[in-house]
């Protein structure tokens, strides 16, 4: 299927979301779609699912124009898509969700879910995974739950594939997985459109990119461009990549946890016997594969979830059983994992959620009454200074892109005296432009005498902002390493593998890709590139 997007303008009052954006998709084709939050990127791919109607411009397939007056069509015409906010019933089970809509019956009016799981399994296996077809969507891992949408699209024989910020909630692990699903579907002849902020994906998977800013598509790129260049046109200004910061100096701690145990809801241990120190004037990044302690030990730490055993301190005042409020009021910043359901609160407006924390201090209020004119100010002033692309303040935050929401959590948490904060995936769903802003204002909040805990699953985030870094596996704490370890060690860190054990293997991984690439051409002077050390290497070594 050829699919071509000609002058498409989409608009809501007077914003432009869309302005006479061209696109054409070859069969068989991995179509980047790069741009900042708020480019426009995900209402055009919205306009093409026939969930928005186009203001202006024609879809043409195969040469044919269309007209889509919602999803049914779209996918009628070939068409699936798989949201970043995942579109399944989390109490059905996998089967339940593929048929959902298109139920077959037999009998006395029953529905077939033997069918249902026939066609689960046969689709996955296509791809080269398995899913369980009775298991309920609310039990599955997140990099699950979207190879199950993807599925469901495939099972309606979508021939364009739109996965729209697919990465954003996974970890490094599961991206993999997902760029691999993504070359077995363009070897199959199913053509995706990648939307995307990621310049590494963008040049290991895409076959053609165009930028979208402002609406307007401001270029096309070939995927041997640098991340650079591609930075460069997203944002329509040199970017830096990389964090600028001088040396930690370290003072007294700001965060003091000391044999930290946490249960959860079913009774299991998740947080087992955690021991962790963050100095005022360091950052440092707590490491691992999602699912492994990190959120409920950051919980534990803001006081949301319960602790069974051990000590928090902050700057040496224990707080282990004060709440959510005095823990904020002692100085302590919390930028939440899912910040849709921790961070705001979607019905209110961005106004209102710039100051959740703060409504009942003066300057924002006095006597019981809002200062609505200090709150219009620092609204305006905090939606300037994070750059949230938005209409108008009083906007419920829930209409914003997850990026703008992001933006809007980090303003609040950012924009008071902190002791400590604490970030989990502080970075989550930004573009580079904005990912290099809020760099540098954690980088601030160290050089300013705060101590800072990053929770991160980005590898490349965590090596460019940490000064030490912690790594956890199995709600254990696996090692405290410095900042400039290297990116083997600390996957193989991840995996379970002590420290020195982890630097032992890596070491001896690098000896051998460097034998191999000498045995191969003793001439080269190119430095080996370090190749994923797999799981038989990772068993080996335990």
């Amino acid at each position: 299927m050829k699919l071509e997007l000609r002058g498409i303008t989409k608009t809501f009052g007077s914003f432009v979301a869309n302005d006479a954006i061209d696109l054409v998709v070859e069969p068989g084709e991995i179509h980047a779609i790069l741009g900042e939050n708020g480019a426009g990127k995900s209402t055009l791919m919205n306009v093409l699912y026939g969930l928005y109607e186009p203001d202006g411009g024609e879809i043409v397939i195969d040469g044919e124009p269309v007209a889509f007056s919602g999803p049914g069509d779209a996918m009628a015409a070939g068409i699936g898509m798989v949201h970043q906010h995942f579109m399944l019933v989390p109490v059905f089970t996998v089967a339940e969700n593929i048929v959902l809509g298109q139920e077959r019956v037999r009998g006395a009016g029953l529905l077939d879910l033997e069918a249902a799981r026939r066609l689960v399994r046969e689709t996955a296996e296509s791809l080269g995974f398995s899913i369980d077809p009775d298991a309920r969507i609310e039990d599955l891992s997140v990099g699950e739950q979207q190879r199950v949408e993807i599925v469901k699209a495939l099972s309606r024989q979508a021939e364009v594939l739109i996965l729209d910020e697919p990465t954003a909630v996974l970890t490094p692990q599961e991206t993999d997985e997902l760029i691999q699903i993504m070359g077995r579907l363009k070897a199959s002849g199913t053509s995706i459109i990648f939307i995307t902020h990621k310049l590494r994906e963008v040049r290991a998977i895409a076959d053609a990119i165009t930028i979208i800013r402002l609406g307007k598509v401001v270029g096309s790129a070939d995927p041997t461009a640098t991340e650079t260049e591609l930075a460069s046109l997203m944002v329509g200004r040199s970017v830096n990549l990389g964090v600028d910061k001088a040396p930690a100096t370290p003072g007294e701690p700001a965060l003091t946890v000391q044999n930290l145990v946490v249960h959860d809801a079913n009774g299991v241990e998740v947080v087992k016997d955690v021991s962790l120190e963050v100095a005022r004037g360091e950052i440092v990044a707590l490491a691992g594969v999602q699912g492994n302690g990190q959120t409920e030990l950051t919980e534990a730490i803001l006081g949301t979830g319960p602790t069974s055993a051990g000590r928090i301190e902050l700057d040496g005042r224990d707080i282990s059983r004060l709440g959510v409020r005095e823990r904020l009021d002692a100085g302590m910043g919390f930028v939440p994992e899912d910040r849709t359901t921790s961070g705001i609160v979607a019905d209110f407006s961005i106004t209102e959620n710039l100051v959740l924390d703060l409504v009942g201090e003066a300057p924002y209020s006095s006597f019981g009454a809002l200062n609505v004119r200090y709150l219009r100010e620092n609204a305006e002033d905090r939606v300037k200074e994070f750059d949230v692309r938005t209409t108008s303040i009083e906007r419920p935050v829930g209409t914003l892109s997850g990026g703008n929401q992001q933006k809007v959590v980090l303003a609040r948490e950012m924009s008071r005296p902190l002791s400590l904060l604490v970030a989990s995936q502080p970075t989550r769903g930004l573009d580079v432009g904005s990912i290099e802003f809020v760099h540098k204002r954690i980088v601030a909040e160290r050089d300013n005498g705060a101590g800072v805990l990053i929770v991160s699953t980005e590898l490349d985030e965590v090596l460019a902002l940490a000064d030490r870094i912690a790594v956890m596996c199995n709600g254990r704490l696996v090692g405290v390493v410095d900042g400039g370890e290297d990116r083997d060690v600390l996957g193989l860190m991840m995996a379970g593998v002590p420290a020195e054990e982890a630097r032992k293997e890596a070491a001896r991984h690098h000896t051998v890709l460097g034998e191999a690439d000498l045995e191969a051409d003793p001439e080269s002077s190119v430095e080996p590139v370090p190749q994923p050390i797999t799981d038989d290497q990772v068993e080996e070594n335990r």
